[in-house]
């Protein structure tokens, strides 16, 4: 079936790579750091929200300002760097990718320098027609002005694109450009959350790619 939106582009980080227990193992670590409290696999997907330091914070029990941020990241990220070699693909993620008729890319919020020589460990490279990361020394915001970008470079308008993510604020910024999003419950969202945002929601990379094929 050929879609009607021609552009696919993916998300990294709990999407494509299966790495929910590792970010919920370098958050830990960063909690710590500071005399916070552990967060379970469960309460992490169902409180987490960008900004990032909200999240922070709301853990934590205090506020997070900028400074305190940026210490807690570069804490979360060194731990996560040291688990990566860990991680596995999603179980079908290679099979999704080549289900897709059109063109792909792929865009995350993990830092560009480090995100590409990974995709390429992987195999995926030949795969996409372009790999963003961040562009930022502290992570942590929104994806919406990334994808404009991302889109921006290729030369695409929103409106050929769907988006497979595992967040809302994958959709919301799928939404924000005109594009369409479908969730993944694989990653580090709550499903219940997901499917209470009127996306399309799918359990497997391999049905969020038959689901994105019908979108128009």
């Amino acid at each position: 079936m050929t879609p009607a939106r021609g552009h696919l582009v993916w998300d990294w980080n709990g999407t494509l790579l299966d790495d929910l227990g590792l970010v919920v193992q370098a958050t830990n670590v960063a909690f710590a750091s500071v005399g916070g409290p552990s967060v379970t696999v469960d309460e992490h997907r169902v409180r987490f929200r960008r900004p990032i330091a909200d999240y922070y914070a709301d853990m934590l029990g205090r506020a997070v300002d900028a400074e305190a941020f940026g210490a807690l990241d570069r804490i979360f990220h060194d731990a996560y760097r040291a688990g990566l070699t860990s991680c596995a693909l999603a179980d079908d993620a290679t099979a999704a990718i080549a289900a897709w008729p059109g063109t792909q890319s792929l865009l995350s919020m993990w830092f560009h320098d480090e995100l590409v020589p990974t995709v390429h460990t992987y195999g995926l490279t030949p795969h996409f027609t372009r790999v963003d990361g961040l562009r930022a020394a502290v992570g942590g915001g929104f994806k919406a002005g990334w994808l404009a970008k991302h889109l921006a470079e290729l030369g695409l308008d929103g409106r050929e694109v769907v988006l497979i993510g595992d967040s809302i604020d994958d959709a919301d910024a799928a939404v924000s450009v005109g594009a369409h999003c479908v969730l993944y419950t694989g990653g580090l969202s709550d499903p219940a959350g997901l499917r209470a945002s009127g996306h399309p929601v799918a359990d497997t990379l391999t049905e969020a790619v038959t689901l994105a094929t019908t979108l128009s």
